[in-house]
């Protein structure tokens, strides 16, 4: 038998994150909050996944049109070249 350099994997369920929007009904996404949005963009530049960030599904796509926005308006980065 071989045996395999790579570490064992914990077999514990891993917790489900919550959608941080439907938790606190208070928070809104809002294209001209910049910060806000940094969140969910990666460091390349892409919009952060759902499983990534957390988000539900209709809030995830409300993240994204709000991102897609915030781009065209100059408030957000296309691409991680810009960043820096």
């Amino acid at each position: 038998m071989r045996m395999s350099s790579r570490p064992q994997r914990s077999l514990k369920p891993k917790k489900p994150k919550k959608c941080q929007f439907c938790t606190d009904s208070s928070m809104s996404v809002d294209y001209k909050s910049a910060s806000q949005l940094k969140r969910f963009i990666s460091e390349r530049g892409k919009i952060v996944a759902r499983r990534h960030s957390g988000n539900c599904a209709r809030h995830q796509r409300i993240v994204a049109e709000h991102v897609k926005r915030a781009r065209f308006m100059a408030l957000l980065h296309y691409t991680a070249d810009q960043i820096r």
